[in-house]
């Protein structure tokens, strides 16, 4: 199954569970650009899903689209946990949603370091109630298309996790 399919198969799933529970969706995305909110629009009845995206690309969107303190930036890197958690946390707190997935990472092929690699990337996901989640994830050895592609798929597959585990 090639990359593409996987991401749209994803997508249509995250969209169909969600849409049976009857929750909403809203995503932050820094690395991937809108990847993600791409992939759930695309699939036929996400409106009734997808409550709002957010591009937040530079750390003074994260700040003003979704409340990330700049102070938590500089203390960690806008490629830290503690911004991803925050990341999703505002996109709960600046929407209707009822689930929100975050992506923050180096998509390259600059800006890496030896601590925070090319590939790096933080997924954070959040709920109405508060509940967090931050995953790392390093996908070494792609061009920038595939970490942004992996980081969509991951994106994606963890949102459909935490649909489910929520039955």
């Amino acid at each position: 199954m090639s990359q593409t399919h996987r991401i749209w198969s994803l997508a249509e799933s995250v969209i169909d569970k969600a849409g049976a529970e009857g929750l909403m969706i809203a995503t932050a995305e820094s690395c991937t650009g809108g990847l993600i909110a791409a992939a759930l629009t695309d699939v036929p009845g996400s409106s009734a899903v997808v409550e709002r995206g957010f591009v937040t690309y530079s750390n003074e969107a994260k700040n003003e689209m979704i409340g990330v303190p700049l102070s938590l930036i500089e203390q960690h890197g806008a490629v830290s946990a503690p911004v991803a958690r925050a990341m999703a946390i505002g996109a709960v707190n600046k929407s209707r949603a009822d689930l929100a997935v975050s992506v923050t990472g180096i998509a390259g092929p600059g800006g890496g370091t030896e601590r925070k690699p090319v590939g790096l990337v933080w997924f954070g996901l959040c709920d109405q109630n508060g509940v967090t989640r931050v995953e790392r994830r390093v996908f070494a050895d792609g061009s920038r298309s595939f970490v942004r592609a992996k980081a969509t798929e991951t994106a994606l597959h963890l949102l459909l996790t935490q649909l489910r585990s929520a039955d």
